[in-house]
């Protein structure tokens, strides 16, 4: 009896942990269409795809959830400054700098 509840207990642990990854993918994927479009009000003409994509590794999962929030309530003047504050973290900026030199060709 007690191996059929370990089991059933891992079945639940590995279905829970599947579902955190659907969940975070999903608040990912709806930060990047958020940052994507702050980066491109910012910075027209560029590609934001790479800087969008440094931007959210750099965020806390915290601040990916905050910021996915906007792409259903509409990006605020302070859900842009979060953005922006994000992408002047050091990381951020070192992964914004070495994806301008790999587009550039260098």
């Amino acid at each position: 009896m007690r191996l059929v509840l370990a089991c059933l207990a891992l079945a639940g642990l590995a279905a829970c942990e599947a579902g955190n990854q659907v969940a975070d993918a999903l608040a990912r994927e709806r930060a990047k269409a958020v940052v994507n479009t702050v980066v491109a009000q910012r910075l027209p003409g560029v590609n934001a795809a790479p800087i969008t994509d440094c931007i959210i590794d750099a965020a806390s999962a915290r601040e990916i959830v905050q910021i996915a929030s906007a792409s259903v309530t509409g990006v605020t003047p302070e859900v842009a400054q979060q953005v922006i504050g994000i992408a002047q973290r050091p990381e951020a900026v070192q992964c914004i700098a070495q994806n301008s030199l790999i587009l550039l060709g260098g």
